[in-house]
């Protein structure tokens, strides 16, 4: 039998409607379920009511509440976590009210504008800066929920051949044929009724023609194609092959990437304070034009159009800016507002609107705590983290009252330690110390001042090939000799997706080089030179940074609903054997199962002034098991696999634990522990001070109030209750 949950008492309800301007919705109301939702369908909240916030002040008044009533607040800020932290609370308090979102460049001395000097978008009795609300204070709109989770922007060539037809057997003599084909009847999926859609027509010059030109995928027009001769640029069938440059691979310990050191026609790599790029000055892509006056206009490419004009050289005026934004934001949201909003520029030849301006985010989907929690992204070797680049946060503390933290002080200072100086600054430093990876266990973030840097357009994309776990191995290995050493400018993963129903399992190689096109394609010919199978697809090309934010997700190709479970990791290598067996128990994985590796490094391991120590910077790879499943679906190995890999084959390489914004559910108190290495024994005499009652316990802190390990179950929320049935042989769900 479900468990019942009550609603909070209408006595209670009045209170809490009376105090804060924002709507209140209890548990026996409509508008509850649209607030206590969350991506993850294997979740249920227990909590009495929503409420949601206009302001920091309305936060602050749900959190006297709560302290008054012994309740414990959630927090839902408009990301996709799966843990189910944001509606673990008796009262979730849902921020999608706190939409802002501005830009500015640096005054001449480096500085910016406070937050404590900019009202909020919709504080009481203060007046805003005009140009930084960009949503209505309504209920987010579910179509504005839907455009944000299509991803065919990143790539329509990747979108049309994942949507295609299962893909001919492998006619390779050299190797048995692929062995992990995803059967309709292992696992059926509402992804298998997609009907195929159309693919474009690729160019030798890695373009595509417009939509005009799109013509129906056969069957036979996926076949895989050989590579070109070396040299030679070309396209064969669906396949662009750009020019290859010999490399040194056969060499022990050869670095890969040593032809680039002899005498080309390329330019060199800018340094990051002063990036070149090519940059089409025209609107090559919709969703920069000035047609559409929506932030979500994610239009799809005009590649006709791009084909057609002759690129200008720019170069930003400033290193970096600023970009304000509420904790209701989502991480698309501002990208698309940063790429549309560009700030001047210099150009060296012809003219142009300006270059974008992106803070180093994670890939999307994700909400605007990636900015207390880490943040590794595209842009994250050369910039460091999100939490790297945040300048300062407007947060509410556990006793009610609003600060402005930052480097240095913040305002709202305790009043326990006014007039100790020494003191005083000690834990105002430490705040902003400990909320840069742990900021949910602290406060309630509402809003965010975060450093932004140019980026004018990407060289980047997918190289996708069929998942052979005879030959996966070698590929794993070349991407592994590839970026070694590789330079800050590029960002590059090797993901292996099962499925979904019906098609083969694939293994995508990623890149995302920021800088110019002409030396982002000497590093796609050192990644691409790989042989061991024929690539079914290489999209790699110039795009906006604004489209590449989606790659990941186009190719995840997630669902809200599923049952989702994520595992993570920091290794400090990759060595073969390792490899070896990662294929083999990756074969045996249900369908929906993503295993990735992020390469690290780089600009990460400058910082030092976080909670993430230097031990978990220095790592050389992230890792991620990233499992959906279909809510009827009953099979262990969902679980099981994810946890096999990550605690159990890649425990040798091991770097603590993983980046805090990749816990998940039920993680073990050590792990979460070793997410802070050495710096955890300062983070719990941080929390003892600010939080000593831990009213925010609904998050991935696993102490109680006096300091003792809790089980992940008690500060979670519970799974449906369900029933198991078998069907044709198949372990189902049957939720009651």
């Amino acid at each position: 039998m479900s468990p019942t949950f009550s609603p909070l008492s209408k006595e209670l309800y009045e209170e809490l409607g009376s105090a804060c301007r924002g709507q209140v919705y209890r548990r026996d109301e409509p508008g509850f379920s649209d607030y206590s939702t969350i991506f993850n369908g294997n979740v249920v909240s227990a909590s009495k009511a929503v409420v949601c916030p206009l302001d920091a002040e309305d936060v602050s008044k749900i959190v006297l509440f709560c302290v008054k009533h012994s309740l414990s607040p959630s927090v839902k800020a408009g990301g996709y976590g799966t843990a189910g932290w944001a509606i673990g609370g008796d009262i979730i308090i849902d921020l999608s009210k706190l939409v802002e979102v501005d830009i500015e460049p640096p005054n001449e001395d480096g500085s910016f504008t406070s937050l404590s000097d900019v009202a909020s978008a919709n504080s009481k009795g203060k007046k805003a800066q005009t140009n930084l609300s960009v949503a209505s204070s309504g209920k987010r709109r579910r179509e504005e929920d839907a455009n944000l989770r299509h991803y065919d922007s990143a790539s329509l060539a990747v979108a049309s051949f994942l949507r295609g037809p299962p893909f001919p057997r492998s006619t390779l003599g050299d190797g048995p044929s692929p062995s992990v084909r995803r059967r309709i009847d292992h696992h059926e999926s509402s992804s298998s009724s997609l009907s195929p859609a159309p693919v474009i027509s690729q160019t030798s010059s890695g373009s595509s023609n417009s939509e005009s030109d799109f013509r129906e995928q056969s069957s036979s027009t996926v076949a895989t194609t050989p590579s070109p001769p070396p040299g030679d640029s070309a396209t064969i069938g669906n396949v662009i092959h750009l020019p290859t440059v010999p490399i040194n691979n056969g060499l022990p310990g050869a670095n890969p990437f040593g032809y680039l050191d002899t005498t080309n026609n390329f330019p060199p790599a800018p340094p990051p304070t002063a990036l070149q790029s090519s940059y089409n000055a025209s609107p090559m892509l919709s969703s920069w034009g000035t047609a559409s006056n929506s932030i979500f206009a994610n239009g799809p490419l005009n590649f006709g159009q791009m084909q057609m004009q002759i690129p200008a050289q720019a170069e930003p005026i400033h290193p970096h800016a600023f970009v304000t934004f509420g904790a209701g934001m989502r991480q698309k949201e501002i990208d698309t507002y940063t790429a549309q909003q560009k700030l001047e520029a210099r150009y060296i030849t012809g003219s142009g609107d300006g270059i974008p301006y992106h803070v180093p985010f994670a890939a999307h989907p994700v909400g605007s705590s990636i900015m207390i929690l880490g943040g590794f992204g595209f842009l994250s070797r050369l910039h460091g983290l999100s939490v790297d680049n945040l300048v300062e946060v407007e947060m509410v503390l556990a006793d009610g009252r609003i600060v402005i933290a930052s480097e240095n002080e913040y305002t709202g200072a305790p009043q326990t330690l006014s007039g100790n100086r020494t003191s005083l600054m000690k834990w105002t430093t430490d705040l902003f110390y400990a909320v840069r990876g742990a900021g949910p266990c602290f406060g309630i973030a509402t809003r965010y001042k975060a450093k932004a840097y140019p980026v004018p357009v990407v060289f980047a994309g997918n190289l996708i090939y069929r998942f052979n776990k005879a030959t996966a191995p070698s590929l794993i290995k070349h991407f592994r000799d590839c970026v070694k050493g590789a330079p800050r400018e590029l960002y590059a993963n090797v993901l292996l997706t099962a499925g979904p129903a019906g098609k083969d399992s694939l293994v995508v190689v990623q890149m995302c080089y920021v800088g110019p096109k002409e030396k982002g394609q000497e590093y796609l010919a050192a990644i691409s030179s790989w042989d061991g199978e024929r690539c079914l697809l290489n999209e790699v090309n110039e795009k906006s940074f604004l489209h590449q934010q989606d790659s990941v997700a186009q190719v995840l190709r997630g669902k809200a609903g599923r049952q989702w479970f994520i595992r993570s990791a920091l290794i400090s290598s990759l060595p073969d054997d390792i490899i070896n067996e990662t294929v083999l128990q990756f074969a045996d994985t249900p369908v929906g199962c993503t295993w990735l590796f992020e390469l690290a490094g780089g600009a990460i391991s400058d910082f030092e002034h976080t909670c993430i120590p230097k031990s978990q910077r220095e790592a050389s790879f992230t890792i991620a098991a990233l499992h959906q499943w279909e809510m009827e679906i009953d099979d262990d190995r969902c679980i099981d696999s994810a946890e096999e890999w990550i605690a159990g084959t890649l425990k040798p390489v091991h770097v603590g634990g993983p980046l805090p914004s990749f816990l998940g559910r039920h993680e073990p108190a050590e792990r979460v522990k070793a997410c802070f290495g050495s710096n955890w024994s300062r983070l719990c005499e941080i929390k003892g001070f600010y939080d000593p009652k831990n009213l925010f316990k609904n998050s991935f802190w696993p102490l109680d109030a006096a300091g003792e390990i809790v089980e992940p179950q008690t500060h979670e929320p519970p799974t449906p209750e369900f029933l198991t049935t078998s069907v044709r042989g198949q372990k189902r769900k049957i939720f009651t």
